[in-house]
């Protein structure tokens, strides 16, 4: 199905949780080491965000016919938009030697561990909805209906984030610097070929 490789990384937790912040820091210290499979999404781009490097940005019928064709390792809708990691998206990283990091939804995670891949998988967790909700509102990028539907859905994934064996590790990112040595280390105690991956972590 997909090119083997060293297993990836996948980091799952509720928008506004920070792990788009943690996987940014992860990126930058070692680009070496990690890279980011970027997913398609039918939403359109955010201010700053570009083609092919923050999302591969398309419509809900090349998508959908993409999906239907097999394209995809996972997808999910989420406020309405299609989200979803490509095998290419993948198996581009894969082939550079590099651990590919995906950053997923819930839905996404429990179709990529029916998969072959056999993924790291790492959920962040903000300190509380409460938390969540200030920093979801301080990005002020949502109207209050659509605000309401994400902390609902952050609910449900906290939810999942916590049962038993659904993640390998659970981060509390209620201090940045604490949730990203959390993260390096459980990367450096679990990625196969210690030396290959991460010489100097």
């Amino acid at each position: 199905m997909v090119q083997k490789g060293p297993r990836p990384l996948v980091l799952c937790g509720p928008s506004g949780s920070g792990k788009s912040t943690l996987l940014k820091r992860l990126l930058k210290e070692f680009p070496d080491k990690f890279g980011f499979s970027v997913s398609h999404t039918t939403r359109g781009p955010r201010p700053g965000e570009k083609d092919g490097v923050h999302y591969h940005f398309t419509n809900k019928d090349e998508m959908t016919a993409a999906v239907q064709r097999g394209e995809f390792i996972e997808t999910a809708t989420f406020s309405g938009n299609m989200y979803g990691t490509s095998k290419q998206a993948v198996d581009d990283v894969r082939r550079t030697g590099k651990i590919c990091v995906l950053d997923i939804e819930i839905e996404g995670v429990k179709q990529v561990k029916k998969t072959d891949l056999n993924p790291l998988l790492v959920f962040v967790m903000p300190p509380s909805i409460e938390e969540l909700e200030r920093r979801l509102r301080a990005r002020n990028t949502e109207q209050e209906d659509a605000l309401k539907k994400r902390l609902e859905t952050a609910r449900k994934e906290i939810q999942f984030g916590q049962e038993q064996g659904n993640f390998h590790i659970i981060i509390l990112n209620d201090n940045l610097d604490k949730a990203y040595s959390e993260l390096r280390e459980f990367i450096s105690t679990n990625v196969e070929d210690k030396e290959q991956a991460l010489r100097g972590l």
